[in-house]
């Protein structure tokens, strides 16, 4: 078998069991491993470290399947690491998400690079990883087995996976192609999801803790949704007895659908104002003509791919806050959501914190929120926790 040999100072967060070795820990590469293919990893002295996935072109050059020297990168391994996997889900959602929620999470799931986001009867995958890719029939045949009858279709289409050496991929794998449209459902509320167009696999299931934390806030409120996208917010916050509930994206098809999951829904669209548009742009506009709203909800994009774009991914954080907690009315409240990995916990409160000050309000930090349980995050891999809320009330 191929195999790495590691620079003394990538020892340290190997032993931590960390799942990624960087290009700069290593210090020579033995034989010619392929992309995706399994190589072992080994300090100077040939003392065995983990096992893993073999990147040529990524920053990461291995991704680890195991730390486990008796462990063999076989369709038995994936066959237990995805039957584990699903079982977690089947049990943790007791029936209540487990037709709409995250099967399996990348590196927390010990599967590095890969994403399977279940959506009633189709299953949505990512393979974004050189390693997922080399395995994807064994992953696409094992999940046909643990949820049979299921359609299985990919949406490999982020730039994470051209880092990897691999073109951007859409289509079916397994079964019947999903239709344009899937209906899901979560709590007591109705989704459609685009899962061949939509951000990431169709939806944020990540934010359904928060979309029901919306609901504690929102009564009788005039609410300001930032990028919108289709809505899951909105529909929480007018079930929950919303006064209005503005929604600013720059898609205009997201924008028709949080129309159409508000009708599915049942409730009154004529209380939800959907404007296409950039939020840095329509949050000045609003504070110059000094409109104001008792909660404002910003949930941006990822701002930061990597800490070397952690400055200019601060400002834009900064900006949007400053303008939103001008904007709210006493005693209102602000939610606010960085999904940036790379950005942690307490920069993120630094920055809200920073924003605060500089509008000349005091803010009350109410509630931390985070991704939900079918997201989990490994505690020897810190940036599985990538998404961070604040909920606020401005004083």
């Amino acid at each position: 078998m191929p195999s790495v040999i590691v620079k003394p100072h990538a020892l340290k967060a190997l032993r931590r069991r960390h799942p990624w070795v960087f290009s700069g820990g290593i210090a020579e590469v033995k034989g010619r491993p392929l992309a995706g293919e399994t190589v072992d990893i080994l300090a100077a002295s040939g003392q065995f470290i983990g096992r893993g996935a073999y990147s040529p072109q990524s920053q990461i050059r291995v991704r680890i399947w195991t730390f486990d020297p008796a462990e063999d990168i076989n369709p038995s391994f994936f066959k237990k690491q995805l039957q584990r996997a699903v079982d977690f889900r089947r049990k943790q959602a007791n029936g209540a998400y487990f037709k709409a929620c995250r099967m399996v999470n990348a590196e927390s799931d010990g599967l590095p690079g890969l994403i399977i986001d279940r959506y009633a009867n189709f299953l949505v995958c990512q393979f974004l990883s050189a390693g997922t890719e080399y395995w994807k029939s064994a992953i696409v045949n094992t999940m046909q087995l643990l949820l049979p009858g299921l359609g299985i279709f990919e949406r490999s289409d982020s730039e994470v996976r051209e880092k990897e050496g691999f073109s951007k991929i859409t289509g079916t794998l397994s079964g019947q192609a999903p239709p344009n449209l899937i209906k899901i459902g979560e709590n007591d509320y109705y989704f459609w999801v685009d899962v061949r167009q939509g951000h990431k696999t169709g939806f944020y299931l990540d934010q359904r803790d928060s979309r029901t934390c919306i609901a504690e806030f929102a009564r009788g409120t005039n609410v300001l949704n930032c990028f919108a996208y289709t809505g899951g917010f909105a529909v929480a916050a007018l079930r929950a007895g919303a006064k209005s509930v503005t929604n600013i994206d720059s898609s205009e098809p997201a924008l028709e659908l949080a129309k159409r999951n508000a009708t599915l829904n049942q409730l009154d669209t004529d209380k939800m104002q959907n404007i296409v548009g950039n939020v840095f742009v329509l949050l000045r506009r609003f504070r110059d003509v000094n409109r104001k709203f008792d909660l404002i909800i910003l949930d941006p994009p990822k701002f930061a791919e990597s800490s070397r774009k952690l400055d200019r991914a601060a400002r834009g954080y900064k900006d949007i806050n400053l303008l939103a907690i001008k904007m709210l009315k006493p005693g209102g409240i602000l939610v606010t959501f960085s999904c940036s990995g790379a950005l942690s916990r307490e920069l993120f409160q630094k920055i809200v914190a920073g924003a605060a000050v500089d509008a000349g309000r005091d803010v009350q930090v109410i509630r931390w929120l985070s991704q939900p349980s079918d997201h989990p995050t490994r505690l020897n891999f810190p940036e599985g926790n990538y998404l961070k809320g604040i909920v606020g009330m401005v004083r």
